[in-house]
């Protein structure tokens, strides 16, 4: 369990009103469906022992103790959303290392504005609290 949460990527909030920020922010970021215009959230934000932690859905699930299988592919794309947001301001990564590779093409992932996200149905995959 301990050796799982170190592979997290942990952050460093710039406000305490960011979490709020970040948590809406990944609930318009992942893979969608255009077809049927759903898009499937990627990552969580994990607040855990008084440190915060970006989390690709698989690995919560593996934090659960469910079998999942985290590939490259998700990593990457873990990578690339947490970069996303350093490069908005809204958080610091404490380890740069931990999501300079592999990273995702951005067009492997959807990103809505606050705007439409009206028009699209948001999912979520895992459910940050509950087992």
């Amino acid at each position: 369990m301990e050796e799982l949460i170190n592979d997290f990527v942990e952050i460093r909030l710039k406000s305490p009103d960011d979490f709020l920020k970040i948590k809406e922010t990944l609930t318009r970021i992942g893979v969608a469906s255009r077809k049927d215009k759903r898009l499937f959230q990627s990552c969580h934000i994990l607040h855990k022992r008084q440190r915060y932690y970006i989390t690709h859905f698989k690995e919560l699930f593996m934090l659960d103790g469910k079998v999942a299988d985290f590939s490259d592919d998700d990593r990457g794309r873990r990578n690339t959303i947490v970069n996303l947001l350093a490069e908005w301001g809204l958080l610091e990564v404490i380890d740069e290392n931990k999501v300079q590779t592999p990273v995702a093409p951005l067009s492997s992932m959807k990103v809505l504005s606050y705007k439409v996200k009206h028009e699209w149905a948001l999912e979520s995959k895992y459910t940050v609290g509950r087992k």
